[in-house]
């Protein structure tokens, strides 16, 4: 993975905690008392051998060095390959450290959160689960909780637990990560600034995202396309929910500087229905595309043509996987990791505006985004309760753009709140200086 240093440069020690053994020197709980991100926090990343977990906790090791950050994955295998080739990795007894190994389902996880100022939920697929169960853990131990959930029926249970995150005084977000997460704030301030520059109205917000291959994200984001491709389609149309046909609906869009114009479609995203609820746009979609440019056939022909409780079931979603999963990675390795995406907002006085965020790796850059909400939690930037990234500013996110510029560190292109003909490849100039 990108970013991985040596040993010193983590600046932690690897451990493994085994059945009956309880986790080494617990530190006295003093979780959300500091206000900075320098403050050595104990950071515990379920999902942390996997490749969204791991580039978190590359990013935060790199951002904030005094961090203490703990690793938990489902199993011994996935520990030692993936996290050896970041990491010099000891497995055995429980020894002094700073970084812990354990499985994210056991009897230790409520142990071990009630030792850590922060949990962060990074193990996907979030499809098809049925029960928020970290969610629920953190609650209990009253630990600071931030997820990378991209599934709308998950992100839904998650928010039934507003009013017990509430009276437990612990502050969660759910739906955090690159998109949804980062692309749902873009929505947010695009809305906000519309708003305060014009009193505009925002009529129709459309979220496009591109990533070539699967990203560098292997399996698991290979699962969730698959899984996807099960669901209706659900969009909002002049107020009222529609449904929609998977990968369907393709689009040709411009994502500027680095990525060009990308075909995209129809998929069912979390973002979608929060920001129809949250910021009040009556007209939102989300589609997405890959390269090469065969994917997309095949996306469309697995939609169509594989029966939908195929595609409706883990056990036989991961059937396909592990078929697809070697051609994938043959086919990654020319795609590379390029990744965009662009957030159109379109206001009833005729006001167009767009964000664009443009990354040349995805297993980076959403390492990168997720930290970036991790900080902004410790930093004391969100009110007890469950929230959507894109929920009213110094409620969820206290500081937007101080979230978007951390987020934004190492994108090839990074642009908020201009006009489509400013930022797209090929504008069409009509004469006198106006372009469409």
């Amino acid at each position: 993975m990108a970013g991985c240093g040596s040993h010193m440069s983590w600046g932690v020690t690897s451990c493994f905690l085994r059945a009956g053994k309880e986790p080494p020197n617990p530190k006295p709980n003093n979780r959300m008392m500091k206000k900075d991100s320098s403050s050595d926090y104990r950071v515990l990343i379920l999902g942390g051998t996997g490749r969204v977990g791991g580039s978190t906790a590359t990013a935060l090791a790199k951002k904030c060095p005094n961090f203490r950050i703990l690793i938990g994955g489902r199993n011994r295998e996935e520990k030692e390959a993936m996290i050896s080739p970041c990491i010099p990795l000891e497995l055995g007894e429980a020894s002094k450290g700073s970084q812990l190994v354990i499985n994210i389902w056991s009897k230790f996880l409520e142990c071990t959160c009630r030792d850590v100022d922060l949990v962060v939920h990074a193990a996907g697929p979030f499809q098809r689960e049925e029960k928020c169960s970290v969610l629920e853990v953190a609650i209990s131990t009253k630990t600071p909780y931030v997820d990378v959930c991209d599934d709308r029926t998950y992100a839904l249970c998650a928010k039934s637990f507003h009013e017990k995150a509430v009276a437990a005084e612990v502050p969660a977000i759910t739906t955090a990560g690159i998109y949804p997460g980062v692309s749902s704030v873009m929505a947010a301030e695009l809305v906000r600034e519309a708003k305060i520059e014009s009193s505009s109205v925002p009529e129709r917000l459309r979220f496009y995202y591109y990533t070539a291959g699967s990203g560098g994200a292997g399996p698991t984001i290979l699962a969730t396309s698959f899984l996807l491709l099960g669901e209706d389609v659900i969009a909002y149309n002049k107020g009222e929910k529609v449904k929609l046909k998977p990968y369907s609906g393709m689009l040709n869009i411009d994502f500027g500087k680095g990525i060009g114009k990308r075909d995209v479609f129809l998929l069912n995203l979390p973002e979608v229905g929060s920001a129809y609820e949250v910021l009040n746009v009556p007209t939102v979609s989300a589609r997405f595309g890959t390269a090469p440019f065969f994917w997309n056939w095949g996306m469309s022909a697995i939609a169509t043509l594989v029966p939908k409780e195929i595609l409706r079931e883990r056990s036989k979603v991961q059937q396909l996987v592990r078929v697809f999963d070697p051609i994938v990675r043959v086919f990654d390795g020319i795609a590379g990791e390029r990744m965009s995406m662009r957030v159109d907002l379109e206001c009833a006085n005729g006001r167009n505006t767009l964000g664009i965020y443009s990354h040349k790796k995805l297993s980076e850059c959403v390492g990168i985004a997720t930290s970036a909400f991790v900080m902004a939690v410790l930093e004391g930037s969100t009110h007890p309760g469950v929230w959507f990234p894109e929920e009213p500013q110094g409620i969820a996110i206290d500081a937007r753009k101080l979230l978007l510029e951390r987020a934004s560190e190492g994108t090839i292109n990074f642009i908020m709140n201009k006009p489509p003909w400013m930022v797209e490849t090929n504008p069409k100039e009509l004469g006198l200086g106006i372009y469409v």
